[in-house]
């Protein structure tokens, strides 16, 4: 079962939530709330988590939805 990352607005900011144990995440920029979503996402997938991180946008609508296969540290993932 893949591990599920979402970025959203929240108040003033935007916050990373999701599966994990620091989860959520404050962000001042929706652009910063989005890198740390990346990094997180890769490195649960280099961790063998896959992971489903879901963007949003201000109005509630979905921006992106991406894929990050386990990888497990091999040298041949992308």
């Amino acid at each position: 079962m893949p591990c599920f990352v979402f970025v959203e607005p929240s108040g003033d900011g935007w916050i990373v939530r999701g599966d994990f144990s620091d989860s959520p995440l404050d962000f001042t920029t929706g652009a910063r709330a989005e890198q740390a979503a990346r990094d997180l996402a890769h490195r649960l997938a280099e961790a063998g988590e896959p992971v489903v991180l879901e963007i949003r946008l201000r109005n509630g609508a979905r921006a992106g939805r991406f894929l990050f296969p386990p990888y497990a540290g091999r040298p041949d993932a992308p």
